[in-house]
């Protein structure tokens, strides 16, 4: 079993002891999330971590998302909840990256692919991706590739 994994099974056990409703919830969540993805396709199979760190990823920015949709709704309740739920999620994934470490990787990207212009960015984004690793959301990202092949 993924070393991930088993630590959100045994966090999961210790926050129902501690009778931690929001974690307790959170994580029953992440791990049917992650069963679903372990019998999706043709064969049932185990995920590796950096599978379930993907899981993991995904299932955060749902979160950032749907507080943002119930912001916009005008449900702060359902929002704050959202975002509480995102911060137990968070706890799982490796640090995010810094504004400056983010701008260097895409500076040393963009000038390994030898990009000029901005219609070079798919190129760019696929080479920052792999470096980043989860480590930065796709839109911080690309946001960034795209300011700096425009300027």
């Amino acid at each position: 079993m993924a070393d991930l994994k088993t630590q959100l099974k045994s966090d999961l056990t210790t926050a129902m002891k501690a009778r931690d409703e929001l974690t307790t919830a959170t994580i029953r969540m992440l791990l049917t999330a992650v069963t679903t993805e372990e019998v999706a396709g043709s064969s049932a199979r185990e995920l590796s971590d950096d599978e379930v760190l993907k899981v993991i990823t995904r299932e955060a920015k749902k979160r950032r998302e749907a507080a943002e949709a119930f912001d916009q709704g005008g449900r702060a309740e359902s929002a704050q909840r959202e975002r509480d739920e995102e911060g137990v999620l968070t706890k799982y994934l490796p640090a995010q990256l810094s504004d400056e470490e983010l701008a260097s990787l895409v500076t040393q990207a963009i000038t390994e692919a030898g990009a000029t212009e901005p219609r070079q960015m798919g190129v760019v984004m696929k080479a920052v991706q792999l470096a980043v690793a989860g480590r930065a959301d796709g839109k911080r990202v690309s946001d960034e590739v795209r300011r700096q092949l425009a300027g």
